[in-house]
Formats: structure tokens, sequence, C-alpha cells
């Protein structure tokens, strides 16, 4: 595989990899950072605007619905085009769609013009998957997690930061318009800094190091696969002046050859994981008011703990890839029976105490378990289709997203720890699938999708 051929190589070591791609990777650290920075401007002050402009809290409901629900169908599309294109030429496009979606934002005083506005931001919203699948195409199968995990740790302090600049400008007559005009404007500088990175003169010397060195026993045909995705992914090139129907019968291709994959494993394992996850947040200022009679201003600052934490946790991914020897299933399994662990020690927790323990290790299993299912992804589905893989990951992710309300609605009538006891349960069923679905001697099998 490729990526063996990466490992093999000298040149490929994070401490001797060329300059310009060091600064290309950290550029795109900048640009996750960015990224978050301006949509968590935004997204805490969403739900006030649109009952401001007059809506009931049933239509802001499905108003607010309106994005996850763009996303679920958009993240493999996105991510397939990018695969087909290139990634500079759809990342570019990404970021001003998004940028032109918050400009509208900006100018929506109706509840129309509100959801137009959330239109292009929840079909191309994807350059954090994007720049994910770039990242993975750049460096060696055993570097990845390392990488990922600092991309992760610099997109989180972002959305950390955004919401204080975010509430703010909000306190200013006019604020929420004035954060919409702010976050397009942190797009467009996003854009400005992917348009003048180094693409061609970093990111060829890649193909120069990696393709001599793919096993001789690959067919020439592998050999021009890995070569031309190459080009295709981490040059501007003219992939993307293709007859528009060419690239859709390509996406189409990919998805297709994706879905007949026997991934379904995995990506059950990220659905059952994600909603346990999401099921621990659900009520967590309900819950902890009704438990403890914390305020929420105590409930806010316990958030924001956890929050940081988890940004951090994108740093110990290296180190403990290391202890684990670059195991990422063994990795995966173990971060899920501590996250499962831990929300049962949450739903039965006698004092705040216990809830602040929890709270601690959570962020850092959770952190460190998103890593290791995006890189089994990537690892069973091969370098050639990194930008669909992340894709459906995210689309996966995003059918959580819808899920996770439901079931937390309906647990919630029986008792306030009702969602994270029933996030207990979809948190063993992941466990059980990666132990018997996946047993030690189906770790080292790799495969790669044909796209």
């Amino acid at each position: 595989m490729l990526s063996r051929g990466r490992m093999c190589h000298p040149k490929c070591s994070a401490f001797q990899r060329p300059l310009k791609q060091r600064r290309f990777i950290q550029c795109m650290y900048v640009v996750g950072f960015m990224d978050l920075f301006g949509v968590s401007m935004i997204v805490p002050l969403l739900s006030h605007h649109v009952k401001s402009l007059g809506a009931s809290p049933t239509l802001a409901g499905i108003v607010g619905s309106t994005y996850g629900i763009l996303q679920l169908f958009s993240s493999t599309l996105v991510g397939s085009w990018s695969d087909v294109v290139g990634r500079r030429y759809s990342l570019l496009t990404c970021i001003l769609m998004s940028a032109l979606g918050y400009i509208l934002l900006g100018l929506s005083t109706s509840i129309v013009l509100f959801i137009v506005a959330r239109i292009p931001v929840g079909i191309f919203k994807h350059s954090l998957s994007i720049c994910r699948a770039l990242l993975s195409d750049l460096v060696s199968e055993t570097e990845r997690p390392v990488v990922m995990g600092h991309f992760n740790a610099a997109s989180s302090v972002g959305f950390i930061l955004g919401p204080v600049v975010g509430g703010y400008l909000t306190e200013h007559e006019g604020g929420f318009y004035t954060s919409s005009f702010v976050c397009s404007a942190i797009f467009v500088l996003n854009a400005g800094l992917v348009w003048m990175l180094p693409w061609n003169d970093s990111l060829i010397k890649l193909e120069q190091t990696t393709i001599p060195s793919i096993d001789s026993s690959k067919s020439a045909r592998q050999k021009y696969m890995v070569s031309n995705h190459l080009k295709e992914a981490t040059t501007s090139g003219e992939s993307h002046l293709r007859p528009v129907w060419k690239q859709v019968s390509s996406v189409l291709r990919k998805i297709s050859a994706l879905s007949s994959s026997d991934m379904w494993d995995v990506f059950l394992v990220r659905l059952l994981m994600a909603i346990a996850i999401m099921l621990y947040y659900s009520n967590f200022s309900l819950a902890l008011e009704e438990r403890f009679s914390l305020k929420p201003k105590v409930t806010g600052y316990l958030i924001s703990y956890s929050s940081t934490l988890g940004a951090l946790a994108g740093f110990l991914v290296g180190p403990v890839t290391k202890l684990y020897n670059n195991d990422m299933l063994s990795m995966l399994l173990h971060s899920s029976i501590l996250t499962c662990s831990l929300i049962f020690l949450y739903a039965t927790a006698p004092n705040v105490w216990q809830i602040l323990l929890c709270s601690t290790f959570f962020a850092i299993s959770t952190t460190i378990g998103r890593t290791c299912i995006t890189d089994l992804e990537l690892s069973r589905g091969g370098a050639q289709a990194s930008g669909t893989l992340i894709g459906a990951g995210q689309s996966v992710t995003a059918v959580g997203r819808v899920v996770a309300p439901l079931l937390s609605g309906f647990a919630q009538e029986f008792s306030p720890c009702g969602p994270p006891s029933l996030g207990v349960g979809l948190a063993l069923a992941a466990i059980l699938l990666l132990i018997f679905k996946m047993p030690p001697d189906a770790r080292v099998k790799k495969k790669s999708l044909n796209l």
C-alpha cells in the first residue's frame, strides 16, 4: 500500500520531512483553528436569533435541523468530490461558499432568509473534513494519528475561544449581524491562506519520495493509480475543469464502491459511540441542576473545563500511539471501554466531585477515540479514498445528531439519568462489536477500496 511505502522511506519521518511540507502541515492547523473559531462565534447565538425573528419553539427546532439534514447528505458527496477534483479546489470552494452563507446570515431579517443562509453552509461546510483528508495524503500511516490529533487540538482551541468573542460582540446593538460578518471575514481570510500555500513546491516532493518506494510487487497499474491520486489530491491541477457529468460519474462510482465494501462494522461502531457521547451531553446542564442543584454558571465552568481538556488531549495522541505500538484497534477498544465506564459513573454519580472526575477523563477518552476511529477508517479503506471515507464518517455522525435528541427526549421521560444510561447500552454494543467482529487476527488486515 501507499502508506507502507511512506513508512519505509527515511524522508517521511517527522524530523526529516522537508521544511516546506512541515510548514504546509502547520498552516493546515491554522486553517482548522480559524475555521472553528469563526463557526463557534455564531453557533451559540443561532437559537436566540431565530427566536428573535418570531419563530415558535417548534419552528425553531425544524429550522435548526435544516443544517444537520443537509450535512447528512452532503458529507459523503463533498468528500468524494474532493477525491475527484483535488483538495485545493474543493477546499477553496467549501470555504468560500461557507463565507457566502455567513454573509447571508448577517443579512437575515426574516425566517425565510435565515433558512436560505443555512443552505450553502449545510452543503459546503466540510472544510475540516477536506483538511483531514489532505493531511492523510501528506503523512505516513504511523504519523497520521499524531498529525490528526494536533489538527483536532488546534481546531478545538478555536471552538473554545470563538464563543467568548461572539458573546462580546453580541452585547452591542446588532451584535449577531456583526458576529456573522466577522465570521464571514474569517472564512475569506482562511481562503486567502489556502490559496497562497505553496501547494506545488511542497507537495510534488511528496510524490517523488513516495512513488519509488512502493513495494516492487505492486503492478504498474497500481503504481499509476497511486501517482494519479497524489497529483489529484495534492495539486491544483486541472481535474476540476472536467465536464460536470464526468465529475458526478466519478463521485457516484466512489460512493458505490464504498457502499458495497465491508466497512459497515467500522461505521456502526462510529455511530454507536457518537450517539452514546451525544446522550452524555444531551441534558447535561438540566440533569446537574435537578440532581445536585448546580447553578447554570457552575455547569458552564464545568463544560469549559472539559472542552479545554479535550483540546489538550489532542497532544496526547502521539505518546499514546507509541505506547500501543500503533495498534489503533486496541486503542479504540480501550478508549471505548473507558468512555463507557465513565458514562456509567456519571449516570450513577452520588456527588459533584465524581462528575468532575468523569468529565476530566471523558474529554480525554473521547478525543483519543475520535482520532482512532478516523485512522481505522482510513487504514481499512486505503489512501485513494480518504476524502470519501472521511465524508462518509461525517455522514454517520450526522445520523447520530438526528437520532440522539429523539432518544434523549424519550429517555428523559423516565429519569434525568435516562440518556446517559441508554448511552452505556449503546457503548457496550460498540465494544462487543469491536471484540467479536474485529478480533486480533483481523487487526493487521488492511483493504483498499478501488475508487
